[in-house]
C-alpha cells in the first residue's frame, strides 16, 4: 500500500498517481448496500444534530484532514467526507433539507449536537489552513452563510459557558464566605477587647 500521509486531496481524488494505484488494489466504488448504510449513518447523525457545517477541502494534505478528524472526534463532532448525493439523501425530510442546495464540490461535513462545536472546529482549522474554505452551514431550520458560521464559531461552547458560570458562582461564594469570616473575626476581636 502506498504512503498516503503526503498525498494531497484535490476534487475528491488523491494526486501523485495514487488514484490509479489504489484502484488497481481495490475497487473504490460503493455498492447500493454500502450507499444505503452511509445514508442511514449520516441520517442518524443529522437527527441528533443542532448544527451542520460544510467546508471545501480542495488541496489539503491528507495528514491535515486526519488531524482535523481527530480533533473533531475529541469534541464530539461527526466529521466525514461524503459524496454530495448521499449527503443530500441523508438530509432529505429533516430540518436541514435547505442545506442540500449548498452541497456542491468536494465537501467535508461536520455535524454536531452542540450548536457551536461543528462551527468552532472547522473555523479554528480554517484559520491555520487557508485551503479549507467554509461554504455554508445550518442550524435546525435555518441556513447560514460562511460569515454566519464564523460568527457562530466565536460563541463560547456549552462547556465553556458552564465553566464560566461555575467560576462566577465560585467567586461569589468565596467572597461571601470571606465576608462572613471577616465579620466573625471582627466580632471576636471586639468581644476579646471588651
Amino acid at each position: 500500500m502506498p504512503q498516503l500521509k503526503d498525498a494531497v486531496v484535490n476534487d475528491g481524488s488523491l494526486s501523485f498517481g495514487l488514484v490509479f494505484q489504489l484502484k488497481m488494489e481495490k475497487d473504490l466504488s460503493l455498492n447500493l448496500q454500502e450507499k444505503q448504510a452511509i445514508v442511514a449513518e449520516v441520517n442518524q447523525q443529522v437527527a441528533q444534530a443542532q448544527t451542520i457545517v460544510l467546508a471545501e477541502y480542495r488541496g489539503i494534505v491528507v495528514s491535515d484532514i486526519t488531524r482535523l478528524r481527530a480533533t473533531a472526534r475529541k469534541s464530539g463532532v461527526y466529521f466525514r467526507v461524503l459524496k454530495n448525493t448521499l449527503a443530500r439523501r441523508a438530509v432529505q425530510g429533516t430540518p436541514f433539507e435547505a442545506l442540500a442546495e449548498k452541497m456542491v464540490g468536494p465537501l467535508i461535513y461536520s455535524i454536531s449536537a452542540d450548536p457551536v462545536a461543528a462551527a468552532k472546529i472547522v473555523h479554528e482549522f480554517a484559520k491555520t489552513n487557508g485551503k479549507l474554505v467554509i461554504k455554508a452551514g445550518a442550524m435546525v431550520g435555518s441556513l447560514m452563510s460562511a460569515e454566519q458560521v464564523t460568527v457562530l464559531a466565536a460563541i463560547p461552547s456549552r462547556n465553556e459557558l458552564i465553566a464560566r458560570l461555575m467560576a462566577t458562582m465560585n467567586a461569589a461564594t468565596s467572597t461571601f464566605v470571606r465576608g462572613l469570616a471577616a465579620i466573625r473575626d471582627k466580632k471576636e476581636a471586639e468581644t476579646a477587647a471588651a
